[in-house]
């Protein structure tokens, strides 16, 4: 799922790129995780190299930097086939969960170590997202709800989305409609409008609430005529039917 359209940003160039991060990484939660994190990589890359003589202004913030862009890196890191010897030159882990634990670390040492920078912020999120893959749900809501308590409101906006996904998963679905229906009615340049509705929609769909989610698709409709959201909702309510 994307966002409909994305704000026309009046921010600094640091703004953009992280609010772009900030958007792709919002879909890890409901789609498809190796895609978006490809993606995440190149916001990274523009983090650690682009950003630095521009915004950047310690030494503090470009190392939180650099570190961030190698922590996404291993959340990439290919995984290599049981019996398979490991490559001195090319990095590997034996599975997702030896992955995942020790990109968890990484980010966390940036959270302590750089507490106040955004590149904290975007590492205390991945946190929980590593927490989430891991199955350790408590460790993941407390880290979302952490940032989405943060100053940063788009990426408060991408915590929160990634909190009612988790919900979601685990049968708390009144806390999830809650969560989708306030950045429905605040939405942010991280997290659309729509992007919160098709999501909403789709936990009344898997809740077996049809009839709400029927409204909702409606409404998407009605407000996205003929571009990719609105198609969407026409091919959802046709599966309702």
């Amino acid at each position: 799922m994307r966002a409909e359209t994305r704000h026309q940003l009046k921010q600094d160039r640091f703004s953009r790129v992280t609010i772009e991060a900030a958007e792709k990484t919002a879909h890890w939660t409901v789609e498809h995780r190796s895609t978006l994190i490809i993606s995440t990589i190149v916001v990274a890359i523009a983090l650690a190299g682009g950003i630095g003589g521009w915004y950047y202004l310690t030494t503090q913030d470009e190392k939180a930097s650099l570190e961030l862009n190698q922590a996404v890196r291993t959340m990439d890191t290919p995984l290599r086939p049981a019996g398979t010897p490991a490559q001195p030159d090319f990095p590997t882990f034996t599975s997702a969960k030896e992955r995942n634990e020790a990109a968890r670390k990484q980010f966390q040492a940036i959270v302590d170590k750089y507490p106040h920078t955004r590149s904290s912020d975007m590492a205390h999120y991945f946190l929980g997202v590593t927490e989430a893959d891991l199955s350790d749900s408590a460790a993941a809501e407390r880290n979302f709800k952490d940032v989405a308590s943060s100053g940063n409101r788009d990426i408060a906006a991408v915590a929160k989305f990634a909190l009612a996904s988790l919900y979601g998963q685990t049968n708390r679905t009144k806390e999830a409609v809650a969560l989708y229906q306030e950045l429905i009615t605040k939405p942010t340049n991280s997290v659309s409008k729509v992007a919160a509705q098709l999501q909403l929609a789709d936990l009344y769909q898997n809740s077996n609430q049809p009839l709400d989610a029927k409204r909702i698709y409606e409404q998407i409709k009605r407000d996205n005529p003929g571009n990719e959201a609105g198609q969407l909702a026409t091919q959802k309510l046709a599966e309702l039917k």
